[in-house]
C-alpha cells in the first residue's frame, strides 16, 4: 500500500518541480477546438467536451507534473454527466502517472464525514482520489473519519488553514491569544500530521492549504508543522510569484521541498490557446506547462 506523502514527494523530487495542475474547467473559456454545442451546464454535449479537453491537457502534462487537482464544483454543475466526466478524467490522470488530489473541501459531522471518506478515499470508492481537501471549521471530531480512512488506505488529506482569497483574513487572521486562527488550526492538526508521517521521505500524508499570496504566514505555519506538505494556491493567475509560492518549503536532498504549487487558469487557458487549431493549442499549452514547471523548478533549486 502506498503512503501518499511519500508517493507525492518522491514524484516531485524525480521531476524537479512542485507543479500541481489545477483542473477548473470554466465552460465559457473552453477553447473552440473542444467546444460542442452552446456549452451550457445542462447541455448533454457539454460534459463530454470538457472531458475531451481535460484529457488532452493531461496528455500534454504527462511527465511534467506529479499531481493534478480537479475542482469538483465545476463538474457537479454539469450534473451526472459531469461526475461521469470527472471519473474518466481522474482515471486518465492515473494512467498518465499522476496522483489525483480532489478539491472538494468536505467537512461535516461524524456519520456524514464517514460517508464522504468512503466516497473518495477507498479503493472501491465510486470516485477514488489519492487525496482530498477538507474544511476543519466544524471541529476535530468531524475530521476523525478522514484521518482513520486516510491511514488505513494510504491516502492523503489537505486541510484548509490559510487560503489565498482576499477575504481569508476575515476569519483566519483573527487572534486567539498570541496566534491567528490559521496558526491555531495548524497547531491543533500537527499531532495528527506527525502520526501520518511516512517512513521513506519523512513527510506526512496530512497536508494543509497555505496560499502563495501570504508568504509570511507560510513561514509561521511551517514552524508549527515541520513535516506537513503544503498545497499552495494563488500562484500565477491569482498574483502569487514562484518565489512566494515556495516560501514555506524547506531544504531537502534535491533542493527546497515540502509542498506543491497549484496553477489552473494559467495552464488551462493560456495566451494563444483560444483557438480551433490543434497545433496552435498544443503549442500554447506546452508553453504554459513548461513555463510553470521551469519557474517553480528554479524557485526550489538551491
Amino acid at each position: 500500500m502506498q503512503h501518499f506523502g511519500d508517493a507525492l514527494i518522491e514524484r516531485v523530487r524525480a521531476l524537479g518541480n512542485p507543479l500541481c495542475v489545477g483542473l477548473d474547467p470554466y465552460l465559457e473559456r473552453i477553447p473552440p477546438l473542444f467546444r460542442d454545442g452552446d456549452m451550457s451546464p445542462g447541455n448533454p454535449l457539454t460534459a463530454p467536451a470538457v472531458e475531451t479537453f481535460l484529457k488532452a491537457v493531461l496528455d500534454r502534462a504527462e511527465g511534467k507534473t506529479a499531481v493534478v487537482k480537479p475542482q469538483i464544483a465545476f463538474f457537479e454543475r454539469m450534473g451526472w454527466r459531469g461526475i461521469r466526466a470527472l471519473e474518466e478524467v481522474c482515471s486518465h490522470a492515473r494512467k498518465r502517472g499522476m496522483l489525483v488530489l480532489l478539491d472538494a473541501k468536505r467537512g461535516d459531522i461524524g456519520s456524514t464525514a464517514d460517508a464522504y471518506a468512503g466516497a473518495y478515499l477507498t479503493d472501491d470508492a465510486p470516485l477514488p482520489a489519492d487525496a482530498l481537501t477538507l474544511s476543519p471549521y466544524l471541529g476535530m471530531d468531524t475530521l476523525e473519519p478522514f484521518f482513520t480512512t486516510a491511514k488505513a488506505q494510504g491516502r492523503g488529506l489537505f486541510i484548509l488553514v490559510k487560503t489565498s482569497n482576499p477575504g481569508s483574513g476575515d476569519f483566519q487572521d483573527l487572534k486567539i491569544g498570541n496566534r491567528s486562527l490559521a496558526e491555531t488550526v495548524a497547531n491543533t492538526l500537527n499531532s495528527q500530521a506527525e502520526a501520518l508521517t511516512g517512513g521513506k521521505t519523512g513527510w506526512s500524508s496530512l497536508g494543509v492549504v497555505v496560499g502563495a499570496t501570504y508568504p509570511g504566514e507560510a513561514e509561521r505555519i511551517r514552524q508549527i508543522m515541520p513535516r506537513t506538505i503544503f498545497l499552495v494556491p494563488g500562484y500565477g493567475a491569482q498574483g502569487g510569484s514562484a518565489a512566494a509560492a515556495v516560501n514555506g518549503f524547506v531544504k531537502g536532498p534535491n533542493g527546497l521541498e515540502g509542498g506543491i504549487v497549484s496553477s489552473s487558469r494559467g495552464i488551462l487557458f493560456p495566451a494563444g490557446g483560444d483557438t480551433d487549431s490543434a497545433a496552435d493549442w498544443e503549442k500554447a499549452i506546452d508553453a504554459a506547462i513548461d513555463q510553470a514547471a521551469t519557474e517553480l523548478g528554479e524557485a526550489v533549486s538551491v
